[in-house]
């Protein structure tokens, strides 16, 4: 991965610094009817789907608005539905996850949805319901002037184009005009078979069937396509186009350079939204400054997540973290962190399974006691968070001489060793609050305390953790190593 990554990491685990963006395109409703099949029906050779439950989520333009707000930033929706109870379904789901929907009802035309019939994990069905084409002029008019009033309060403007008739010529040019003007990125997920009323996006972010269609080529001659999109950068005005090239990932093409990553899925199950999750990852990325080739490589983790999945579901902050779990724990920097990352860590190396071990103290002037501590608490696990006391706190516990070293030194050696996984600092009285947010699976002090004496105990068996506590390792202390220091100071 491009060095970048362990920017994207920051990004992500602070909430993609309250950045907001801006999703205009066709929202729909994907609905879902899960069941098993057993039997062929006797009056026409098809298969019968017995049922067992239905869903339905936020989906084409609405899922880019998911995507984002799943990922920690804050985003808008504007767009058209009917006046429909799917657009009842699809208002509630966008409030329940925190998208602020601005989309406008217009009578005579449906809520677009898609309904797939699903055995297992096998599509059986489709069902399309809409009502494509031009909108009444007004209609336009209106979506112009909401998305005109939220643009100045955006990071990055996302056009979302499924073909269904919201992203008219006239709304593409005013509204990145408009954007580009103020300085915010406008990404296009395209769906015409030209890409002209794109033009002067920061970037146009096709899939290779929709790039060969622009092209007027097959597609077959990989270098021949990019060297059309090198054509199309410089034609259509955009900074870079970024395709997303199925098994062989995704490339980002500029003038006279072009730079491609592998694909990073696992295993697929469904495609569908993997494009609706790769541009909301770019927008994130490019709201707050990340280069685009960082932002390609992060986009292309987080595909790789959600065709993993079934149906069109978006991509979770703690899953993304998570699969970038291993590159974090690579530099001991990136282990000293705040409580809401490390919140973020929490949920995403419990989501792979992982068990999470808490222990804490001042772990002023590091010693062996420490060190068969901190070995014996890694083993109780996958994951160890230590917590230590800041220096505020630890002149109150240990005296007005104390600690030795300060806060930061103490976490960075902590953080050194490969038995730790997070170091985060507390200033409170006791770790209690940090315990009870980050529910850890076990709790570990030594065994000069008794059971009742440790901080948290309590609460961690409420929820199912257990405490452990390790033998200390006799004649070692921090308090004994200042006083020999001072000894042969004074001898």
């Amino acid at each position: 991965m491009n060095g970048d990554i362990f920017r994207a990491i920051e990004l992500l685990e602070n909430d993609w610094y309250g950045r907001r963006i801006l999703v205009i395109g066709d929202v729909m409703l994907d609905k879902y009817i899960h069941g098993t099949v057993e039997r062929i029906s006797p009056e026409a050779p098809v298969p019968v789907v017995c049922c067992s439950h239905a869903t339905h989520s936020p989906g084409g333009a609405a899922n880019v608005a998911m995507n984002i707000a799943r990922l920690g930033a804050k985003a808008t929706i504007i767009g058209f539905v009917g006046e429909d109870e799917d657009a009842n379904a699809l208002d509630s789901a966008l409030a329940a996850a925190g998208v602020t929907s601005a989309v406008l009802s217009l009578p005579g035309f449906p809520t677009t949805s898609k309904l797939r019939i699903l055995s297992g994990n096998q599509q059986m069905l489709r069902i399309d319901c809409e009502k494509a084409g031009a909108r009444p002029q007004v209609a336009y008019e209106q979506l112009i002037q909401q998305a005109r009033e939220v643009i100045p309060t955006c990071s990055a403007v996302v056009l979302s184009d499924y073909a269904k008739g919201v992203l008219s010529d006239l709304v593409c040019a005013v509204l990145i005009k408009d954007a580009r003007t103020l300085g915010i990125p406008v990404l296009v997920d395209p769906k015409s078979p030209t890409f002209e009323k794109y033009r002067n996006a920061t970037t146009i972010c096709p899939n290779l069937k929709e790039l060969s269609l622009a092209a007027h080529d097959s597609g077959e001659d990989f270098e021949k396509l990019l060297d059309i999109c090198e054509r199309f950068v410089e034609e259509y005005g955009l900074d870079f186009l970024t395709v997303t090239l199925a098994e062989k990932g995704m490339a980002v093409i500029r003038k006279g350079e072009r730079k491609c990553a592998p694909a990073a899925a696992r295993q697929v199950f469904d495609v569908s939204g993997a494009g609706d999750t790769v541009i909301a990852t770019l927008a994130l990325c490019l709201a707050c400054g990340l280069e685009i080739e960082a932002a390609m490589d992060l986009a292309n983790v987080a595909a790789g997540i959600v065709v993993g999945k079934v149906g069109t579901a978006p991509i979770e902050r703690s899953e993304l973290i998570g699969v970038l779990s291993a590159d974090i724990g690579l530099h001991a920097s990136d282990k000293i962190i705040t409580i809401d990352q490390l919140r973020a860590r929490v949920a995403a190396w419990r989501g792979a399974g992982q068990r999470i071990v808490f222990t804490n103290g001042c772990f002023d002037l590091i010693h062996m006691g420490h060190i068969r501590l901190l070995e014996r608490a890694h083993q109780q696990g996958d994951k160890l968070i230590v917590a230590i006391n800041g220096d505020d706190t630890t002149r109150r516990i240990k005296g007005p001489c104390r600690p030795v070293v300060g806060e930061r030194e103490r976490g960075r050696v902590l953080a050194a060793l490969t038995d730790v996984d997070a170091v985060v600092i507390f200033n409170e009285s006791t770790p209690l609050e940090l315990i009870r947010a980050l529910r850890p699976d076990v709790l570990v002090k030594g065994d000069d305390y008794a059971e009742s004496e440790v901080v948290g105990a309590s609460e961690i068996r409420s929820w199912g953790g257990r405490v452990c506590l390790v033998p200390i390792v006799e004649g070692f202390s921090t308090s004994g190593l200042i006083a020999e220091a001072v000894r042969l100071g004074g001898s």
